[in-house]
């Protein structure tokens, strides 16, 4: 990973990470397998599987990264992406990776994750994270990504 581009907001997010799943010639019925934190990693693995909705890529969310816990992403009219279906086998053409499971008091380590990939040689590798997770946390000296999406939710601003 050699270039830096600076994007801004939501879109920010989703259009580099669907331009890059796009670059990675996936056909209708890949799959793309995301690892996160139960809750918290959700609600932006469903935002992320929504914006590639138009690609027909299979969508898989993985707890941590328990597989055998997976469920399939599916497209519900008027509610947007949810992960509740059964998963089909995991033959995954790209990971994502979510920062939420680089977060202290996560029970998930630099080196389990290195090890999913490396049971999905071949795959691509996305990093989504936010406030430079990935980097603080150390996981940056383990964990090689094809592309990573680190943003900013700073400052947050609450009116009463």
């Amino acid at each position: 990973m050699a270039t830096k581009e600076v994007f801004h907001g939501v879109p920010g997010i989703l259009r580099p990470f669907k331009e890059f799943i796009e670059s990675k010639g996936l056909k209708k019925g890949d799959q793309i397998v995301y690892y996160g934190v139960p809750g918290t990693c959700t609600p932006f693995v469903e935002l992320l599987g929504f914006a590639l909705r138009s690609l027909e890529l299979e969508q898989v969310f993985v707890p941590y990264v328990d597989e055998t816990k997976a469920k399939k992403l599916v497209h519900v009219d008027n509610v947007g992406m949810q992960a509740n279906a059964p998963a089909p086998a995991l033959k995954p053409k790209a990971l994502v990776i979510m920062g939420g499971l680089s977060m202290p008091n996560v029970p998930v380590k630099a080196e389990q994750v290195k090890a999913v990939i490396g049971k999905h040689a071949g795959s691509a590798v996305i990093g989504v994270c936010f406030m430079h997770m990935f980097e603080k946390a150390g996981w940056l000296n383990t964990v090689s990504f094809d592309c990573l999406i680190d943003a900013n939710i700073d400052p947050v601003e609450v009116t009463k």
